[in-house]
């Protein structure tokens, strides 16, 4: 087991290799430099052609893009991946910050996700063809039909204006204390939006994967023996039928992420995914470096975790 995680941690180097070069190529080859998006476009329009050089010279721009990427390698390689143009900062202290923003919301849409998705499913699956699981079936493919940041939309307009239970966004209300609770209530809204997306499919998934196991011959045996009905469900169908959802869980987390960029817009939460489209409108490179590189290590060790739960739902897989 232990040789098996090494081999995928180390795998994530490449990996992570490829990624940076065909991000870095794209935001390289992205019209536009963050110098314009820097200046005042008054004080643009006045700026000679040699005035800009001098700003891009300052920045590195001026360096053609193998010599830039190399630049940017060697240093991210000691763990510095710069400074925001933006904002100033280095780039690990904005997406160390903006990441534990966003952490709490993603941990809440995966879990409500997860526990939903299955508990629907199992209700589905007991109760197949009937009116019960033609309604969930009706709710899970809604869920699958409309867009993320509609729902986020909805839950603003009926929870937060019409019934106003909780805030509209940001990370705590203005001219409050910024206590535990007044933090949590901010994002009850864009964890549930952002679960939303996620649910139907696995509710479908759920159903699909334990209607397979139900009529096997381990799960008749099982109920000849006398045990309840319920104790089969769970102790032998569902722990056989966790296989695929535990592959679509793993397969979740670069859903939660990218629709976290949504979702966060919607609501003016400054979490990760508010971020990479604030760098992008400002063409803040080195954060959006910093971004894409932190995204896709914590989608890769999300993939090796689905991996390992795989050997606690079939005792059968080992990882030798």
């Amino acid at each position: 087991m232990s040789q098996y995680v090494l081999r995928r941690i180390l795998l994530i180097i490449p990996l992570m290799f490829g990624v940076s070069i065909i991000n870095y190529t794209i935001y390289a080859l992205a019209p536009g430099d963050p110098v314009s998006a820097m200046i005042n476009p008054e004080e643009l329009r006045e700026m000679t052609p040699e005035e800009m050089e001098i700003r891009r010279e300052a920045l590195g721009l001026n360096k053609p893009v193998p010599v830039r990427y190399l630049i940017w390698l060697g240093k991210a390689l000691q763990g510095n991946l710069g400074y925001s143009i933006w904002f100033n900062t280095p780039v690990v202290s904005v997406m160390l910050r903006a990441l534990g923003l966003s952490i709490p919301i993603m941990a809440l849409a995966l879990v409500v996700s997860t526990v939903a998705g299955m508990l629907l499913g199992i209700v589905s699956a007991l109760k197949p063809y009937s009116l019960i699981d033609n309604v969930l079936t009706t709710v899970a493919f809604t869920g699958v039909a409309v867009p993320g940041f509609f729902f986020a939309l909805l839950l603003i307009y009926a929870v937060a204006i019409r019934l106003d239970l909780l805030p509209t966004g940001g990370v705590t209300t203005p001219g409050a204390e910024p206590t535990i609770g007044n933090r949590l209530a901010h994002i009850i809204l864009p964890g549930l939006a952002l679960a939303y997306e996620t649910t139907g499919s696995l509710m479908r998934y759920t159903r699909a994967s334990l209607l397979e196991v139900m009529h096997q011959d381990y799960m008749t045996t099982a109920r000849a023996k006398g045990l309840a009905y319920y104790l089969v469900v769970i102790r032998h169908g569902l722990r056989n039928a966790l296989l695929p959802i535990i592959t679509i869980v793993g397969l979740r987390m670069p859903s939660i992420f990218g629709g976290a960029v949504l979702i966060e817009t919607v609501f003016n939460y400054p979490g990760i995914g508010k971020i990479m489209v604030d760098a992008t409108g400002m063409r803040d490179y080195p954060l959006l470096m910093g971004g894409v590189l932190m995204t896709a290590i914590l989608v890769l060790l999300s993939n090796l975790a689905a991996d390992l739960s795989y050997a606690w739902a079939d005792p059968r897989i080992r990882y030798d």
